[in-house]
């Protein structure tokens, strides 16, 4: 059976929530820039903790590319305060609305065997362009999804695809839809296709625009 939540290409729910900056209403907040949420099962968890301390370190690296971080706890605003202060991470936007907030983007841990946590990525158009579900015991790559944000950000606004492994700087793929002509007059520093036992030119590649 389908997971209950959001699905890729639905609009974010346009929930209030009281913060550690304050009630927010989530497409205020997000205004033209991309949104990663983060779902937690409670504050003061060890893994999140690590989570949050790494998110807070690369927190100049989701600003480059005009990405608003939130984290939604079940807890409440006092207790995010105490965390971000014993931990010193610093990080802006807890909600302290999960048991509203968050079954409208999804979570689903109440409803489980464990719990999980999950990430969000939503685009300016306040659409979700990513998610991934975690079980609670493993801690969120966020070296990954810097490179998936690098990707759907790339992609959203070139004729492109990335490969598996792609990372900035790396090669990309043309996509399957653009014909040869127009990728030779859209991408001037070459198309190069791939030789295959099958003989078919569909592998693509064009240095990232």
């Amino acid at each position: 059976a389908a997971m209950p939540g959001l699905l890729l290409g639905d609009e974010a729910p346009n929930f209030e929530a009281d913060t550690t900056q304050g009630r927010i209403r989530f497409h205020d907040f997000l205004g033209d820039s991309w949104g990663i949420l983060f779902s937690h099962p409670r504050d003061f968890t060890p893994v999140c903790t690590t989570e949050l301390g790494r998110a807070a370190k690369l927190a100049a690296e989701f600003s480059k590319r005009n990405v608003k971080m939130i984290a939604l706890s079940i807890d409440s605003v006092q207790d995010h305060l105490g965390w971000s202060k014993v931990q010193d991470i610093g990080w802006k936007g807890r909600s302290s609305r999960l048991s509203q907030s968050s079954r409208a983007v999804g979570q689903t841990s109440a409803e489980t065997l464990s719990p999980c946590v999950q990430v969000f990525v939503f685009g300016p158009d306040k659409k979700l362009k990513l998610s991934i579900l975690y079980p609670a015991t493993t801690g969120r790559n966020f070296d990954e999804i810097l490179r998936v944000v690098d990707s759907l950000q790339l992609t959203a606004y070139k004729k492109v695809a990335t490969p598996v492994d792609w990372k900035p700087g790396d090669s990309v793929m043309v996509v399957p839809t653009l014909p040869d002509e127009e990728a030779k007059k859209l991408f001037p520093k070459g198309v190069f296709t791939k030789d295959l036992p099958s003989g078919k030119k569909y592998l693509r590649y064009t240095p990232q625009p």
